[in-house]
């Protein structure tokens, strides 16, 4: 017989949107591990999402605004970033209802001419 053992790891990295955050599974998050805080951009032209790390030293020496820094909770089998606002740019840029409890999956890839993980929009996980 010729098995495949399964991993307890995912190996695709997944981006789930809710009304108030972004949830990222345990192989997305894990490009976040020393993250202080991060940066959230919006790729309109080709619907992708971009979640961007930033140090300690990098948030201190203040070349990044604190009004662009985004708190991230790190947690070993998750991450999330919260910002209303930011999140219903996504919901009318994606046309998703993300009211009412409801959540949308969608890969993740790590760029690393960005030094971000993005979220493509027009990659839903099924």
């Amino acid at each position: 017989m010729s098995f495949v053992w399964a991993s307890k790891k995912p190996k695709e990295g997944v981006a789930t949107l809710y009304e108030s955050n972004i949830t990222l599974n345990k192989s997305a998050s894990s490009h976040f591990d020393h993250a202080y805080s991060v940066l959230l951009g919006l790729d309109i032209d080709s619907k992708k999402v971009a979640v961007k790390p930033i140090s300690k030293d990098a948030s201190q020496i203040g070349t990044i605004p604190s009004e662009k820094r985004h708190k991230i909770t790190v947690k070993p089998s998750y991450a999330r970033v919260c910002n209303k606002k930011f999140m219903r740019e996504i919901a009318e840029l994606a046309s998703i209802d993300l009211s009412d409890n409801k959540s949308f999956k969608f890969k993740t890839n790590w760029s690393s001419e960005d030094d971000a993980l993005i979220i493509d929009l027009n990659q839903p996980e099924v």
